[in-house]
């Protein structure tokens, strides 16, 4: 699941900066925490793309090109924009 978000994210943003991090582990024995991780993640990301988005446009973006992955497997993700 790492793999793909971070193929998607990089197909649809050419970010400068991305680090696709797996929390889930973190999150041991929480709601949507499943055996084996792929649960929660963590998306830091720079892109041109979204520099002259809203935050929430931002946000909306990112969770847009996840959808399939945030309908099913993803039940968390943080996203951190940076400059």
């Amino acid at each position: 699941m790492q793999q793909t978000i971070t193929n998607k994210l990089t197909a649809a943003f050419a970010p400068s900066f991305l680090n696709v991090i797996d929390e889930s582990e973190n999150h041991r024995g929480h709601g949507g925490w499943r055996e084996g991780g792929e649960t929660h993640f963590r998306v830091q990301i720079a892109a041109d793309k979204l520099q002259d988005l809203s935050r929430v446009n931002q946000h909306r973006a990112i969770n847009e090109v996840l959808a399939d992955e945030l309908a099913s497997t993803v039940h968390a993700l943080a996203i951190e924009v940076r400059t």
